[in-house]
């Protein structure tokens, strides 16, 4: 029945620098994939940009990407916008953030719902399945669990195993083959959802500041509300694609060795 489906949250973590419709796309091809399952039903998603510290060469303050995607998210009535990673001091891995969504949503849901044990320590029989959390990217993605230094293995094991994962289909990308040619990836193949789209849309944030940089319209790839932002404050420019040039992305210099604290620490 429906109403024994699984509450799913779906979390974007990125850049957004800046939002396009793509990475909007994104949630609405999740969404519909997700129910065709027959065992979910999204019931929220969440925009969540990095923070500063994160390093990526022509990222601009998170103060703008966070206002852009608002701008870009006021015609949705299910994805939001969440500050909490951006306005870390350090750069957070993805898995810090998800645990952080991941309680927080259980939180809420258990608030919601009275989960409180009665006097016979009995819960509420009428409680239906605890929400879900997963990770929603593109198939470019999955590529970046080979990238020699970027990720921990157990950060991956814990992203794929204990919240799963929903892949858009990018191009030419083969997400099935990454997912195959991964011992722990093919583990915990149940666990990530591969969604095909069969409308390419090739558009990516940074096709969008290069023809910004070179004036050219990006009419149709944002929203207007974001290029009218964007002008307002000359954003992506020439100089500010120079920020952070020449260095070294925050997640290939933090110490391989360096524990990741639960949130309860």
């Amino acid at each position: 029945m429906a109403n024994r489906r699984v509450p799913l949250v779906l979390l974007a973590c990125g850049s957004f620098n800046p939002i396009t419709n793509q990475h909007m796309r994104l949630f609405e091809l999740a969404r519909d994939h997700m129910h065709s399952t027959g065992q979910y039903q999204v019931v929220g998603g969440i925009v969540s940009p990095v923070s500063d510290s994160y390093g990526k060469q022509g990222l601009v303050q998170a103060e703008h990407r966070i206002a852009m995607a608002k701008l870009a998210l006021r015609s949705s009535n299910w994805v939001t916008v969440d500050e909490w990673e951006s306005q870390q001091p350090d750069w957070t891995e993805t898995v810090v953030t998800m645990r952080y969504h991941n309680g927080r949503i259980l939180r809420e849901y258990e608030q919601r719902a009275g989960l409180q044990t009665d006097s016979s320590s009995n819960t509420n029989p009428h409680s239906g399945p605890s929400p879900q959390l997963k990770l929603l990217c593109g198939a470019d993605f999955l590529d970046t669990f080979k990238i020699p230094g970027l990720w921990q293995d157990k950060h991956v094991e814990e992203v794929v195993g204990r919240f799963g994962l929903v892949s858009v289909s990018r191009g030419g990308l083969q997400p099935e083959r990454t997912v195959h040619q991964s011992d722990m990836l093919s583990r915990h193949h149940q666990n990530i959802f591969l969604v095909r789209e069969w409308v390419r849309n090739e558009t990516s944030a940074t096709e969008v500041r290069r023809a910004l940089r070179r004036g050219l319209s990006v009419k149709y790839l944002v929203p207007d509300s974001v290029i009218e932002y964007i002008h307002q404050h000359n954003l992506y420019t020439e100089d500010s694609e120079r920020r952070n040039e020449g260095l070294v992305l925050r997640p290939l210099i933090k110490k391989a060795h360096e524990p990741v604290n639960s949130l309860d620490d």
